[in-house]
């Protein structure tokens, strides 16, 4: 008989730290929206599913942030505790906001969802959207709109947000679905209660998975850094020599901040999970050759990215043609190294961006066939394809948020007699053959470079602001004037600064909005660092960064693929 082709589905869950470094008030919702609708649904199939293997990739700052939305909701509930996060504290209120800007606002994050898929989906949504768009056309007319209008748009907002199997199986739920218009107090009670109970109960879920031995659990440094890139700016040139650098192109300490953020993301893993993560999805899937025994060194026994970075790694090693009958393998740089696993770019895409609109069965027959084409090639030993993607931002444009695909996908995979659904720790432990690579070409997921956080002008100008404020740092820490608890509170700012969210959203083919939001908020945080170290922050961050100018009508929503 054949060998069965093992297949690694692994879902990467990521949100950037969205909260205001200085009133602690979140900036945009959608760490806890996407708790609501895609880890637990996420979370949902596989135990819907015994016989399926995942493995599920956590940043840290997510768990961190999950956490806080937790603890706020639970003792909103309890003693009326004021919400960190103004849509939670608007579905919260009796009382609709006063002033025109708030209530256009208001409007205007409501209606921030697919159209179809979320909207459109729900007679009574699609209605309180139709009317909002209208008003916003008329602002001079918006104090008109009564108090249980806005009651029933932000209602229907978080309706619409919930998980398909949370709206399938949640008495609450069906409840107020329903019900459909006129919600009261009592049932904004009921859906603060429900979403309390989601995104308090979520990360048990997955570590319950990791118990049962289903789900492999792996780890994104801290807060999500390039590190590459932290550790020389140059390895951009690798896989692109052309590419414009900032002025200043050295990050000062760079490894021992990369050391940071792997040490403080075991922490902070290793306290919601109770066991250390055995792999590493690095930052946008960003590795170099100096990068590799970082991660060996903090214990890592796997890490992964692209096959772009494959494909320029196996050109430079002159390998290409040897391998090419079959480039599912298992790598490594040397005997003692890390295994290396390459995401096959082609199936995850496929899942990422083509099949929402197909139907669940059609694409699980499209993709099985790609697998087994896969597995008939690669027929001389042990071989892996590996489907890498984001957990949580395709789903929106799915018919029920994804569930008919991924319950047949998990269904379907799980029983196929030529494919061996698993986890990278379960075939580690099988001890395979590792093919040699003899270079790593820096780069990340997205087209195998860094372009999309440096190399441009606004990306490079977020990197000089961060390296003036790394000097600043050093020389304060040097200086001794802080305290033990002061020095760790600006080490973490400093984190939160170097994460590459903001550097992937500065860019004029952005959406303006987006960029906006994400360009006030690097602001906001670098300048706490400063206030941290007693330093004045420098008049450079009084100027606006970054503007774009993509359709604003994304708001920043969506990020389909792998990326957050």
């Amino acid at each position: 008989m054949r060998p069965r082709l093992n297949v690694v589905l692994m879902w990467h869950m990521h949100q950037p730290e969205y909260r205001d470094p200085f009133s602690g008030e979140y900036q945009r919702p959608w760490t806890y929206l996407h708790a609501l609708k895609d880890y637990v649904d996420m979370a949902a199939h596989l135990e819907a599913h015994p016989k399926a293997r995942a493995v599920v990739n956590f940043v840290p700052i997510l768990l961190e942030q999950i956490e806080d939305y937790a603890i706020a909701l639970k003792e909103h509930l309890a003693v009326n505790a004021p919400l960190p996060d103004p849509l939670l504290r608007a579905l919260a209120s009796s009382q609709a906001p006063q002033g025109e800007e708030d209530r256009a606002e208001l409007i205007e994050t409501c209606l921030r969802a697919h159209e179809q898929r979320l909207i459109k989906r729900f007679a009574p949504y699609a209605e309180l959207a139709g009317m909002a768009r209208d008003f916003l056309k008329k602002p001079n007319e918006l104090r008109y709109l009564s108090d249980s209008f806005f009651a029933d748009l932000t209602v229907w907002y978080h309706l619409a947000w919930l998980g398909e199997t949370v709206r399938r199986q949640d008495i609450r739920a069906r409840t107020l679905i329903h019900k459909g218009r006129g919600f009261d107090a009592a049932d904004r009670r009921l859906l603060l209660e429900l979403i309390a109970d989601l995104v308090g109960g979520v990360l048990g879920r997955y570590r319950h998975l990791a118990d049962c031995g289903q789900v492999e659990l792996s780890m994104t440094p801290y807060a999500h850094p390039i590190m590459p890139l932290l550790l020389d700016i140059t390895s951009a040139r690798e896989a692109w020599p052309e590419v414009k650098l900032p002025d200043e192109v050295v990050y000062p300490g760079g490894e021992e901040r990369v050391r940071w953020h792997l040490d403080e993301g075991f922490r902070v893993f290793e306290r919601f999970f109770g066991r250390r993560p055995m792999g590493c999805w690095p930052s946008e899937g960003s590795l170099s050759e100096q990068t590799l025994p970082l991660l060996r060194e903090a214990g890592f026994e796997w890490c992964a990215t692209g096959s772009q970075v494959l494909h320029h790694s196996l050109r430079a090693s002159g390998l290409h043609e040897r391998y090419q009958h079959c480039l599912h393998r298992f790598y490594a740089m040397d005997d003692d190294g890390l295994t290396l696993f390459f995401r096959d770019d082609g199936l995850s895409d496929l899942i990422g961006f083509k099949y929402a609109d197909w139907h669940a069965d059609h694409a699980v027959d499209d993709l099985i066939g790609h697998l087994v084409k896969i597995a008939d090639a690669c027929h001389d030993g042990p071989y892996v394809a590996s489907i890498i993607m984001d957990g949580e931002n395709a789903w929106e444009y799915y018919p029920e948020n994804g569930f008919y695909l991924l319950d047949a996908l998990y269904r379907r995979l799980a029983e196929h007699p030529r494919l061996r659904l698993t986890t990278f720790q379960d075939l580690l432990e099988e001890a395979p053959p590792r093919t040699p690579l003899t270079s790593l070409v820096a780069g990340s997921w997205v087209y195998g470079t860094f372009s999309t956080w440096i190399g441009e002008k606004d990306k490079n100008r977020g990197w000089e602001l961060l390296i003036d404020a790394k000097k600043t740092y050093d020389r304060v820490m040097a200086s001794g004037r802080l305290s033990t608890m002061e020095q760790r509170t600006a080490e973490r700012q400093l984190g939160i600064c170097e994460g590459s969210d903001w550097f992937w959203w500065f860019g004029d083919y952005n959406p303006s909005e987006a960029v906006r939001d994400f360009e006030r908020l690097y602001r906001l945080h670098l300048r706490r660092l400063y206030e941290l170290l007693g330093e004045r922050p420098p008049a450079a961050l009084d100027q606006v960064l970054a503007k774009g100018h993509g359709d604003p009508s994304m708001g920043g929503v969506m990020r389909t693929g792998q990326g957050s």
